[in-house]
């Protein structure tokens, strides 16, 4: 009998490694199949789990409440699975090079549980090679088994799109790989439990390694030529969304917008491919120069706002901004990588202290990762300049009138809307007599 069949005779079981935005969607699915063990070290984030809580908004509190998932920060449960997924963030550093050590140190913790046959698939975003050459080693070490005898790997990258309804877990086509047809066969028959619409049996573990990277860096090269578009359209007076409007009426257009592109993944990833690029004597060009691209719009916002500001009559210093989403997407609790934070700098290098307002964020976390407070929404009052910097449903559902309640007793064109998003009535907005601008 294979581990495929022990798993869903339920005599083996299968552990998560990270309950996150991407190990939680995962794990539960697994659950209503097989029996699945939950790891996370994070002892908060388990404690709420047990209570009944989604704290990712990703599957929500019911979904948790009813999950047969056994939740743990305990890692010797780890032992009694023998499929383990590896669903840990992969962030940068400063210096915007690969900061493994989240994948580095699930490795350690599996390691030391690892018993023989079974099978370690990571689906955390690396550079190819790091699942062969960085992970295998460390597992090696910390078990005493040999890689390709008594355990095997595999890659299958994560495709979750946070806060997005549609494109979830079971409808998205999942990319498998394993490190011989043997693993491959048993990784993409148990990922076949849980997505509807199949797997992709990649050739080889760096070709699945390398298709994640490449296809976030293939967004983050659209969105910054769109964004380098709005840079010049905006000296030349041009209404950028007008012209994606008009170009989109082409069969072949893209689709693509300007905007802030920040979180987990096409704000990381590029960085991946780069750092391995140039570990291997090559330079990248049209990548890199994406992300300079993408990484300064934050700045080029917060500028945007001053000039808007200025022409308004504001004494800049003294103007009271209100930033509306800090929060890296719309409808989304996850604030990891944002750039709106980027903004927030841009207008404290000019003396301004902006108040942020997030329904959806939680505040402790912006608090954490940004040492920014945010205020409750009924606090905004008096304010000389909104920045609709996220395209929350609240703030898409806002009408003018509910905006205005917003703003302090000024004659209307002294009153500075900034629509990142483009998610307001331009007409509208510039008919009543608003100081308007829109990425």
């Amino acid at each position: 009998m294979n581990l495929y069949e022990k798993i869903i005779n339920k005599e083996e079981k299968i552990s998560v490694v990270g309950l996150g935005y991407v190990g939680m969607p995962i794990a539960v699915a697994f659950a209503k199949k097989v029996d699945v063990i939950g790891f996370d070290l994070n002892e908060s984030k388990i404690n709420q789990y047990k209570s009944g809580i989604d704290p990712t908004q990703e599957v929500g509190d019911e979904v948790i409440k009813n999950t047969t998932m056994e939740f743990t920060t305990n890692e010797a449960r780890l032992k009694d699975a023998r499929f383990h997924i590896v669903a840990v963030p992969t962030p940068v550093n400063i210096d915007k090079t690969p900061d493994l050590n989240p994948v580095e140190g699930a490795s350690v913790i599996i390691g030391r549980n690892l018993q023989k046959g079974s099978i370690v698939v990571y689906e955390s975003t690396v550079y190819p090679g790091v699942t062969e050459d960085i992970c295998v080693p460390i597992l090696e070490r910390e078990s005493g088994l040999k890689c390709g005898v008594d355990f095997k790997v595999g890659y299958s990258p994560e495709r979750i799109n946070p806060g997005d309804k549609v494109h979830r877990l079971e409808n998205i086509t999942k990319i498998v790989s394993g490190m011989d047809k043997e693993s491959l066969d048993e990784i993409a028959k148990i990922y076949e439990l849980v997505i509807e619409v199949g797997v992709h049996r990649a050739g080889s573990i760096k070709v699945a390694e390398a298709a994640k990277v490449v296809e976030n860096s293939q967004r983050d090269i659209n969105i910054a030529f769109m964004n380098e578009l709005a840079m010049v359209f905006d000296r030349m007076g041009i209404d950028t969304q007008e012209v994606v409007e008009a170009m989109g009426t082409k069969w072949n257009a893209l689709g693509f917008y300007p905007g802030l592109v920040g979180g987990h993944c096409i704000g990381v990833d590029p960085y991946y491919f780069i750092y391995e690029a140039e570990k291997l004597g090559y330079h990248s060009q049209i990548i890199l120069s994406g992300r300079k691209i993408n990484d300064g719009m934050g700045a080029f916002v917060g500028d945007a706002i001053i000039k808007k500001l200025i022409q308004a009559n504001k004494v800049v210093k003294q103007a009271k901004v209100v930033i509306l989403g800090i929060t890296f997407k719309e409808n989304c609790p996850d604030t990891r990588n944002s750039k709106v934070v980027d903004i927030v700098t841009r207008l404290n290098e000019y003396g301004i202290e902006p108040e942020i307002v997030d329904p959806q964020a939680d505040g402790e976390t912006a608090k954490k990762e940004y040492g920014l407070d945010l205020i409750p929404f009924d606090m905004v009052e008096n304010a000389d300049c909104l920045v609709f910097a996220v395209a929350h449903e609240e703030f898409k559902n806002m009408d003018i009138n509910q905006i205005d309640k917003l703003f302090g007793n000024l004659p209307n064109n002294e009153k500075v809307i900034i629509d990142i998003k483009s998610i307001l009535n331009k007409d509208q907005i510039l008919e009543s007599g608003y100081s308007y601008w829109r990425l």
